[in-house]
């Protein structure tokens, strides 16, 4: 096991060009040396979510969710809002983690990419959702940081070096 803290990056998005991913992206590239993330790529495989399933054997795909929340010492989120709330693979995801322990008490924290005066829906939503799984939401860590698309470099990178600052220093917090 690593001696520094991992932080699980959670994207809500399944599309691979969007803001949130790029978000993700950065904070890789920008974390503290101190700090090891691991990015999540597993919500498309996620079945849709039944309480009759939530049993051992674990579907595998909710198998390797779990664990990797298991593994984080944190967990990061950055998901759109879609329709004033979660997207739907998203929230699926966040139910899988409801019957499960991996989460509860564990440090997570969001970041909101939305342009101005959008996503406090999906915020909202995360806030109601991540109560019932009991985890231990870092208000510190959760920050609004708007992608301008102009500053994504061609690797997905966000290259604003305000963006990265405000994503290291959050990822310390995260960590702390």
């Amino acid at each position: 096991m690593s001696a520094h803290p991992v932080i699980l990056l959670l994207s809500g998005s399944l599309r691979s060009g969007s803001s949130n991913e790029s978000v993700l992206r950065t904070a890789v590239e920008v974390a503290p040396a101190s700090v090891r993330t691991v990015r999540y790529v597993g919500l498309a495989a996620l079945p849709h979510f039944n309480p009759d399933d939530d049993t051992e054997p674990l579907p595998p795909a909710v198998a390797e969710l779990r664990a990797a929340i298991a593994g984080a010492s944190a967990v990061l989120i950055c998901t759109p809002e879609y329709a004033g709330t979660l997207p739907g693979s998203f929230k699926n995801l966040l139910d899988w983690t409801v019957g499960g322990t991996e989460i509860c008490d564990k440090p997570v924290a969001w970041v909101n990419a939305a342009a101005p005066g959008r996503g406090a829906g999906a915020e909202a939503t995360l806030r109601t959702v991540l109560g019932y799984t009991g985890a231990a939401i870092v208000e510190k860590a959760c920050r609004r940081i708007t992608v301008d698309r102009r500053t994504v470099g061609a690797d997905g990178v966000i290259t604003d070096p305000e963006a990265c600052e405000q994503l290291r220093e959050l990822l310390g917090v995260l960590a702390g």
